[in-house]
């Protein structure tokens, strides 16, 4: 181990408009639209803006992990006055497209209206369907009927989608390049909101076997699952009020549904 003085500086570089950014911490890359004292703005190839902390060694610029400097007083870069919507997507001024066959499934009613909340102008505007499928367990007949083609595409978002789970098993059991399944970490998509946003330290553990949004309730102190989500609704109003596994899954199933706009 090196000593701390002989360790390699992360190197500085002046923050220009136009400069390629990946954020280290986050699946996010961007032109680099704006920069201040405190904050990055990157924009993304679908127009998503994001704004970041601008902390020493956040940033990936040519494979090196860097610290963007905030141009001297003379070279200022303001950060541009767009509209953004609450997923952080440039906010566009056009009629709602026609729904195109591709869709989204999620697996209950909250899910649709969590996603709606934030991602819902992205959803009018690629003319994406959100629609809940009430439980995963009948996943495989739910894909049959609706016949997945390359015209057809098909994004599954689930709850816990990780090693081990049932959900996990029934990604596995689908086999179809029209279907796309991702999904988030939690047992359900309550908890994919930052627990501090309702003033919590964390979400409290539910014994398994338990009805988990029936067991949240209970534990923090709401009449019921129903009365919960409205509080949960209340503070979800953006993307920053998510979980980051949530936000790359429901971007992934977005590309993936509208891959026909991009390809060559």
């Amino acid at each position: 181990m090196f000593p701390a003085h002989e360790r390699r500086a992360i190197p500085e570089i002046v923050g220009e408009v136009g400069l390629l950014v990946e954020v280290a911490s986050a699946d996010f890359t961007g032109t680099l639209v704006g920069i201040t004292a405190r904050d990055v703005t990157l924009r993304d190839r679908r127009g998503r803006t994001r704004h970041f902390a601008r902390t020493p060694g956040a940033f990936i610029v040519d494979d090196r992990r860097v610290t963007l400097l905030f141009a001297p007083a003379d070279r200022e870069v303001a950060t541009p006055t767009v509209q953004v919507t609450a997923s952080g997507s440039t906010a566009v001024t056009q009629d709602a497209r026609v729904a195109r066959p591709s869709r989204i499934f999620v697996e209950g009613i909250h899910d649709a209206q969590l996603l709606e909340q934030v991602w819902g102008d992205d959803f009018r505007t690629a003319g994406v369907v959100v629609e809940p499928v009430h439980g995963a367990d009948d996943l495989a007949r739910h894909v049959a009927a609706f016949a997945p083609s390359a015209t057809r595409r098909l994004a599954v978002l689930l709850d816990h989608l990780t090693v081990g789970t049932k959900e996990f098993r029934l990604k596995q059991a689908i086999d179809n390049p029209h279907v796309l399944i991702v999904g988030h970490r939690f047992v359900d998509i309550f908890a994919a909101v930052k627990p501090e946003r309702l003033g919590l330290e964390a979400w409290p553990d539910v014994p398994r076997g338990e009805d988990y949004k029936t067991g949240l309730a209970t534990r923090l102190g709401y009449a019921d699952a129903t009365a919960l989500f409205r509080a949960v609704a209340a503070v979800a109003q953006n993307w920053t009020d998510f979980d980051q596994s949530l936000i790359r899954s429901v971007e992934e199933a977005l590309d993936f549904v509208t891959l026909e706009d991009y390809a060559p």
